[in-house]
């Protein structure tokens, strides 16, 4: 199955460590591919695969990280 990819609005990311932050959580989750952070777009798009992580443990993963998810 190919893997999915989908951009999440995300509010309170405003600098490296941010964006660090949250890369760092999502590519410690087993099926996370790739993710790229638009802090001036206020956007996280992730690569993965459904069969091994769901996009609500991505959302849950980033709004663990003390951001909001829209």
């Amino acid at each position: 199955m190919a893997n999915e990819i989908n951009t999440i609005h995300v509010e309170g990311m405003s600098c490296s460590h941010c964006e660090n932050a949250v890369k760092k959580a999502l590519g410690a989750l087993n099926g996370v591919v790739g993710v790229i952070v638009s802090l001036p777009d206020k956007t996280v798009t992730v690569e993965y695969d459904s069969t091994k992580v769901s996009l609500d443990t991505i959302t849950d993963t980033i709004e663990g990280q003390g951001y909001d998810v829209k």
